[in-house]
């Protein structure tokens, strides 16, 4: 069912919005942990250090597929918000069909690439052969990722964030069970965890895309929509473009990090991979969360109601702080319990990586969860030079600190304080753009 973001008190009407939002965020990130739990359980240490070496390159495919979710939510939410029922379907032909070309690209690249990234970030030896067959199994499923990921902007652009919700719920589920049943029943491995994924994901996206369709249909519209609008791919790429640039250098910075991770050896590999998991599930909460945030932003201002983004901001600071506390307390205090649940007879070494880098990051999970809500209404607000600012100092403060603290006395535990000092600095430069700007105090 379609929502309207532009009436009701803006705390309330987020609460309602966002909170299916963060349990289809739990469900997605089922997925990640799901692979690194049965692989690190079932198949041993050195089969998640493969799949969380992977991971990072499979983070940059997941950058393109987010840049198309955000930058089609966007566009949809502003044409919504206005009542522009054409353009929004105008804009969803046309960002499947753009969206369609891109993936068949990015599926040539990785197919042929993957082995050259791999070794591009000084993968060892003895897992190239596992980090190499999930990485390729994982490209053929990415039209799935990329579809998926589009339905759940649509709705989201549409006020309804149960529908993506309740797909997610389902095909999580299953895959666990799948996951589980490929590798502890059949022995498939490393292979296993891949196609569960693979499998499950392309169930939920064909789902996904059958209710979008639907839902459009039953849309009223007072001309006939374009299948392809040249005017309309510019402003979907203008929102695109920044979100898939930023996202694939985090990525890039991530993999230059990995690479220095690699040196350290398979235990800090192993204990990294879990690690990263845990902190993936709290960064990405708070990206979906804040994903509500700019489509409550674009429908305020496609309907001309702009003094309601201030308000949808401030109540989205309080709905994230709320999650930051219940993230960061377990991930300080109970840290070693949750890497040891990742891997099976754990070395100490990754056992001791994985506690201390959640740890470092958890206090500050209330600082970075206030610069991605910033970011959320400078997107909504089409702002994205600002965003890109803030974004690219992190990224760039964390790889380069990332680099010379490892080389310091602190070895890899200077990696991870390269996160708290790059999220601040960045937080800074986000609260102040959008307090000054889209959320300005009139």
């Amino acid at each position: 069912m379609n929502h309207d973001l532009t009436t009701g008190k803006a705390g309330g009407v987020l609460w309602r919005f966002c909170l299916p939002l963060f349990g289809s965020v739990l469900f997605q990130q089922l997925y990640n942990i799901a692979d690194s739990l049965v692989a690190g359980k079932l198949i041993g240490e050195n089969a998640l250090a493969a799949v969380g070496n992977s991971y990072e390159i499979t983070l940059i495919l997941i950058a393109f597929a987010f840049g198309c979710n955000i930058g089609c939510s966007v566009v949809v939410s502003t044409f919504f918000g206005a009542g522009n029922h054409s353009c929004v379907k105008s804009t969803v032909s046309t960002t499947m069909i753009a969206s369609g070309a891109l993936c068949l690209l990015l599926m040539a690249a990785g197919l042929l690439g993957g082995e050259a990234l791999l070794r591009l970030i000084h993968t060892p030896e003895e897992l190239m052969a596992d980090s190499l067959l999930y990485l390729r199994i994982y490209v053929l499923g990415l039209p799935f990722v990329f579809y998926y990921n589009i339905a759940t902007g649509i709705f989201s652009a549409l006020g309804d964030s149960k529908t993506p919700f309740w797909f997610l719920a389902a095909s999580s589920t299953a895959n666990v069970v799948v996951d589980l049943l490929f590798v502890g029943l059949f022995r498939m491995g490393v292979a296993g965890v891949a196609w569960a994924t693979f499998l499950c994901q392309g169930v939920s996206c064909l789902l996904a895309l059958t209710a979008v369709f639907r839902r459009l249909g039953a849309m009223k519209t007072d001309s006939k929509p374009r299948r392809f609008d040249r005017g309309i791919l510019v402003q979907f790429l203008r929102i695109a473009v920044p979100s898939v640039i930023q996202q694939s250098f985090i990525s890039v910075g991530n993999i230059v990090i990995q690479r220095v991770i690699n040196g350290f050896g398979s235990g800090v590999i192993a204990g990294y991979a879990a690690g990263v998991k845990l902190n993936n599930l709290v960064i990405t909460s708070f990206t979906t969360l804040c994903n509500g945030i700019s489509n409550f932003t674009a429908q305020n201002i496609g309907a001309g109601k702009r003094a309601r983004v201030r308000e949808g901001f401030r109540a989205g600071i309080k709905i994230i702080w709320i999650l930051s506390l219940i993230f960061a307390l377990p991930y300080f205090f109970l840290g070693e319990s949750l890497v040891r649940f990742f891997i099976d007879e754990p070395t100490e070494t990754a056992v001791r990586t994985g506690v201390i880098y959640l740890k470092i990051l958890a206090p500050f999970y209330f600082v970075v969860s206030a610069k991605l809500a910033a970011d959320g209404v400078l997107r909504g607000a089409k702002r994205m030079k600002l965003f890109m600012v803030a974004t690219f100092t992190d990224l760039i403060l964390r790889v380069v600190l990332a680099i010379l603290l490892s080389k310091t006395g602190l070895g890899s535990t200077g990696i991870w304080c390269a996160w708290p000092i790059g999220w601040t600095v960045a937080t800074i430069l986000s609260l102040r753009f959008c307090l000054s700007g889209p959320a300005k105090k009139e």
